[in-house]
Formats: C-alpha cells, sequence, structure tokens
C-alpha cells in the first residue's frame, strides 16, 4: 500500500468551493485526493454513504471517476446519479439517506473549467472546511485503505416527480420559454415541462461542456439576448434561465425584460409570507433596499445577510428562514422543499405564483419601486490586502459618524440611498454598488465611495457602465 500525500494548486480551494482551470491548476489527482480527504472526513464522522454527481463539462466524467475511486478507497458506499443538475445531487442526499455528496462542476464558469462543490450531513461545505482537505492532503492524513463500492443510480425520475409535486397553479396555460445554456439541467428541462401544462418551448436544450451558444450565467444581460429575442417573438408570458449547473436561475418578464435576482426574490417572497406570516427573508448585502422595504411591507422580516451560498444557507437553518436568495440569482426554498439553492424548483414556484395571480410577471416588475442602481462593479485588489482596505474604510466612516450596516463589508445608507464595498471571497478585488432613486443622487454616491477607496490607496472603480433601472 503506498502511503497517499498530495498538494493542490494554491488557488483551487476557494471559501465556497475548490476550483481550477483543468490541466493548468486542476487535475485527476486532485479529484482522487478530494475524495480520499472528504471521504475520510466522512468516515471520522461515522458516515458510510456519499452520493457524487457532475455537469455537462468535456472532464466531468473523467473527474467523477477518480473522486469516487478516492471516496471508495475510504471504504465508502458510493451512489453515483450521474450528469445532472446540482440541485439533484442534493435531493439525492436526501432521498438516498447520504452522509455526504459531491459534485463535479465547473458551475457558470468558462468551459475549460471546473471544480467540486460538497455537503456533509445536510450542510454546505465550506470555508475552513474546504482548507482542511489542503491540509490533509499534504500530510497524508487520511483513513487507512479499505474497499468500499460504488453503485449508479438513476434518481432524475423521482426527482422530476418531486419538483411537480409543488406546483400550484392549477391548470392555466402559461405560454413559457426556458434556456438551460447547455448546461447540465438541460435533460431534467427538456423532462420538466412535458409534465406541465401550457406552451412550452426550450433553447440550448442539449448538454454540451462547450457552451456552444452563449455563456451559461443568466444574470449577465448579454447571455440573456437569445431568450429574450425568443419570449418576443413567441409572445411568451415569461423565459427562464439557468447557469451551467442549474442552481441559479435567471427570469425575463413576458416583454423582454430581465428580472434581477434581488426582483424576482420580491415576487416570490409575497407569495411564501402568505403561508409564513412574520417569516424571516434572507437577502445579500449587494440587494436593493427596495427587497427589504417590500418584504417587510408583506408582513415578513427582512434580514440582510453575507454573500455567498453556503453562508446563506447556514444563516437559514439558524433563523428557520422560509425563504432567501442572493443577487446571483441563487434562490433557496425552505418552505416546502429542503434549504438548498435549485433553479428548477425556483422556476416551478415562480410558474405557480404568476399562473395564479391575476397580474403578469411584466406587471408585478413594473409596480416595484423604481431605483436607479450601479451593475456590481469588481476591481482589482491584492489578496493579502483587500480585508485590510475595508477595515480601514470602516474605521473612517466610524469617525464620520455615517450610516453603516457591516454584515459584509460596508454598506453605507446617506439620504440618497446606499453604496456598498466589500472584499470578494473567492476573488483577488472588491466588489461596489450604489443604488438611488435619481441620478444625482447616484452620483452623490458614487463620489463618497470613490473617495473611501482612493483614501485606501487604490484606483477608484470605474463607474463608466450604464446604470440599471431597477
Amino acid at each position: 500500500m503506498t502511503a497517499f500525500r498530495h498538494e493542490f494548486h494554491p488557488t483551487s480551494l476557494r471559501e465556497y468551493d475548490i476550483r481550477g482551470i483543468v490541466g493548468k491548476t486542476l487535475s485527476s489527482a486532485d479529484a482522487f485526493a478530494i475524495g480520499r480527504c472528504f471521504g475520510s472526513i466522512v468516515v471520522r464522522g461515522g458516515g458510510k454513504k456519499v452520493a457524487v454527481g457532475y455537469d455537462g463539462r468535456l472532464s466531468s466524467p473523467e473527474l467523477e471517476a477518480q473522486l469516487v475511486a478516492g471516496l471508495v478507497a475510504c471504504g465508502l458506499e458510493v451512489a453515483r446519479i450521474g450528469c445532472g443538475p446540482t440541485p439533484m445531487l442534493y435531493y439525492a442526499a436526501y432521498a438516498l439517506g447520504a452522509d455526504g455528496a459531491a459534485m463535479v462542476t465547473g458551475s457558470h464558469n468558462p468551459p475549460d473549467y471546473n471544480g467540486f462543490k460538497m455537503m456533509l450531513g445536510k450542510k454546505p461545505f465550506f470555508g475552513s472546511q474546504i482548507q482542511e482537505i489542503g491540509t490533509m492532503a499534504a500530510a497524508g492524513d487520511v483513513v487507512p485503505e479499505a474497499s468500499g463500492s460504488s453503485t449508479q443510480v438513476d434518481i432524475s425520475e423521482e426527482y422530476i416527480a418531486r419538483l411537480i409535486k409543488d406546483y400550484d397553479g392549477g391548470d392555466r396555460a402559461l405560454k413559457v420559454v426556458w434556456d438551460p445554456g447547455n448546461g447540465s439541467g438541460a435533460e431534467i428541462t427538456r423532462r420538466l415541462v412535458t409534465r406541465l401544462p401550457g406552451e412550452h418551448t426550450v433553447i440550448n436544450g442539449e448538454i454540451d461542456g462547450r457552451f456552444p451558444n452563449h455563456h451559461p450565467d443568466p444574470t449577465v444581460l448579454k447571455n440573456l439576448e437569445q431568450i429574450i429575442a425568443e419570449v418576443k417573438k413567441q409572445g411568451a408570458d415569461l423565459g427562464i434561465a439557468f447557469d451551467g449547473d442549474a442552481d441559479r436561475i435567471g427570469a425575463v418578464d413576458g416583454e423582454g425584460n430581465m428580472l434581477f435576482g434581488d426582483q424576482l426574490l420580491v415576487v416570490l417572497a409575497r407569495d411564501v409570507l402568505k403561508a409564513n406570516p412574520g417569516g424571516t427573508i434572507i437577502a445579500d448585502v449587494k440587494a436593493s433596499q427596495v427587497l427589504f422595504d417590500e418584504v417587510a411591507k408583506a408582513g415578513g422580516n427582512p434580514l440582510m445577510w453575507k454573500t455567498g451560498h453556503s453562508l446563506i444557507k447556514a444563516k437559514m437553518a439558524e433563523t428557520k428562514a422560509p425563504l432567501a436568495g442572493e443577487m446571483s440569482g441563487h434562490i433557496f426554498f425552505a418552505d416546502k422543499w429542503y434549504g438548498f439553492d435549485d433553479a428548477p424548483y425556483s422556476a416551478i414556484r415562480l410558474l405557480g405564483i404568476v399562473a395564479r395571480s391575476g397580474e403578469s410577471l411584466a406587471q408585478m416588475r413594473d409596480a416595484l419601486p423604481k431605483v436607479i442602481n450601479t451593475p456590481e462593479l469588481r476591481f482589482n485588489c491584492p489578496d493579502e490586502r483587500k480585508f485590510g482596505v475595508i477595515t480601514e474604510v470602516k474605521e473612517r466612516l466610524a469617525r464620520s459618524g455615517a450610516n453603516v450596516q457591516d454584515v459584509d463589508g460596508v454598506r453605507v445608507l446617506t439620504e440618497d440611498g446606499w453604496w456598498l464595498l466589500r472584499a470578494s471571497n473567492t476573488q483577488a478585488v472588491l466588489v461596489a454598488r450604489a443604488e438611488a432613486k435619481t441620478e444625482e443622487g447616484l452620483e452623490r454616491l458614487k463620489a463618497l465611495l470613490a473617495e473611501q477607496v482612493e483614501a485606501s490607496g487604490l484606483q477608484a472603480p470605474d463607474f463608466s457602465g450604464e446604470n440599471a433601472g431597477h
């Protein structure tokens, strides 16, 4: 028996997942090491079974095979659910009673990227836990080699049936365009729509890891051009798009307008709060003030929290929130569902709301209070400097008596609106955003933000991009 030891590329172990460029910063040897180390954590915790899935990237089958080999070498029973969306793997972890789950996915990154997302028990595996995998691999700190087993399990039919169970729109025939973006949710989407009332068109409905039609990120307007054109051409009620592994959703109304993640959350929250009066609705710090105000107006308890799907999931479990969401399109239902981010499930709930409502999605969007905001701006800042910059800004703002929310970076409230500056957990960048009721107010907020960034010796972000009406 050869002793196990392994070194990961220093950039691959991230805050929420393990990710890299295949052949450069991520390899099949990494996949085996992840299986060996994550598997050892599961075994040491008394676990016996792990569910594994993979996305449609060209490199995913080989990485999945090596991941499984590492898990089996720990003596575990591995349930291999094959190629599909990340939320289907999360569902499998519940349905199969697994002690952990690991998904091979590059999410919405370019085709040459890939990575791994994990669950331990029913909780996200992130932060220091991911760093622990690197420490264990370098030290060879794994359980003794043993003979586990692996079996193929097709959970797709059960998953689709469970999704459909919560469709509550009756028989109203909506016309819907779907774009799974050639991602791993494509086949599930094609099968799902055949069970729904109405008229459904699926574009980019073949799984293709080269993503030949557009980049699989539905929060970027450019990637929605195809679905917007199709919605208008067909006179559809709405369009629904998924990212590369279908854990993030994008939506387009019948007039071809994109709904931002926070606007979508308002629509979903109002409905969820009817069954959960006074319920906590969580959103990340990048969300519009409109969302927090509308949740309160609907009788909910709005909670602003840190950006990051793992952090939001953990906060949901702690507060027993029935719903949470991020600007990035991660939507988490604990109302009737399991608390994980699932774009096909969010789509089912959205369709039910529109079908039951006397209003179109476009009317719901148009009725929201109008504000003007910048897109999310990312600008370079060295990893070793980014958190220090936030601390400096926080201290200066405290001295000036500014109204600051500091749950994640600084979100500064003024009479004009708010501006945000936070350090990214996954990249060597700072993230900025601002929102106001007027163009003049937005200019004042941008000037305040720029002043703080420059006071810490950095170049202010470029605000020359168009402001988003929101």
